[in-house]
């Protein structure tokens, strides 16, 4: 049993999981963070302001920041709905019923307790190396990159889903086709005929066939599941280093010439307009 008390391979889903959660929740505060950089470089161009404007600049922050929030907690739910629905999904193809408690997920020791696995294990990926050349000098040459091995992870994990999707198919029918071949050698059974022997030798024969074919593909299926699942891990991985180096680039730009200059051009904009502001009210 690991840290969370769930067998290695179940924990590993969970740190998939935790990647993938940790992934958005960074896109959703990057957001935010728009939402008021935003008012700031488009607003804040004068020293004073009166109280019914800065009542609208706040009524129209709160607007665009509620809607972001609840777009994100709305996506939220319906990806822990999927999440969910996956589980059953496993779960009743072996006949198993899941049951959830719903007062646990506020019980504050265990939440602490996911909190602290989900520190520990993010400390332990950057000790082992997982992290570290993340955060080395990123260009728009290696964000084109990264973007680009995105959409090639993104296309193999829909081949792979579209072969395992083929695979279940084939493993239904042939599945059917053995249960045919058992009905058809039961029926014979009743015919007291001459040609008895030998339609059950042939039928015996095509059964034996079979179910090399259905162990073949589940086999192939197994693969597919393993390598389906590797595939999600390293998209997950690509967008989590895509996304900080977006970040990393995005501060490397906020330190170059080019974006000083437009700034202190901005900077002298925003003070003729206030010098016109001045002259006008004169």
């Amino acid at each position: 049993q690991a840290e969370l008390g769930v067998n290695e391979h179940h924990q590993n889903e969970v740190v998939s999981y935790m990647r993938f959660a940790r992934f958005k929740r960074g896109m959703c505060l990057k957001t935010v963070d728009s939402c008021f950089q935003d008012l700031k470089d488009s607003r804040l161009v004068e020293e004073t302001f009166t109280v019914d404007e800065v009542i609208d600049m706040l009524d129209g922050l709160q607007s665009v920041v509620h809607s972001e929030v609840e777009s994100e907690l709305i996506n939220t739910t319906y990806t822990n709905v999927l999440l969910l629905r996956q589980l059953f999904s496993q779960a009743e193809k072996w006949y198993l019923k899941l049951q959830t408690d719903v007062s646990d997920l506020e019980n504050r020791e265990l939440l602490d307790q996911v909190a602290e696995f989900e520190k520990s294990e993010y400390t332990s990926s950057n000790k082992k190396g997982v992290f570290t050349n993340i955060f080395l000098f990123f260009n728009p040459k290696t964000v084109a990159h990264l973007q680009e091995e995105n959409e090639k992870l993104k296309t193999r994990l829909r081949t792979i889903e579209t072969q395992a999707t083929a695979a279940l198919d084939e493993k239904s029918k042939l599945e059917k086709s053995l249960r045919d071949l058992q009905m058809i050698q039961g029926d014979q059974k009743n015919n007291a005929n001459q040609d008895i022997t030998e339609l059950e030798n042939k039928v015996a024969a095509l059964k034996s066939q079979f179910e090399k074919t259905l162990n073949d593909t589940t086999a192939n299926q197994k693969f597919l599941e393993e390598d389906l699942v590797t595939a999600k891990h390293d998209l997950l991985k690509v967008q989590d280093q895509l996304s900080t180096a977006e970040k990393e680039l995005e501060k490397k730009f906020q330190q170059t010439a080019a974006y000083r200059n437009m700034k202190e051009i901005l900077t002298k904009k925003n003070e003729q307009i206030k010098d016109l502001r001045r002259r006008l009210s004169k």
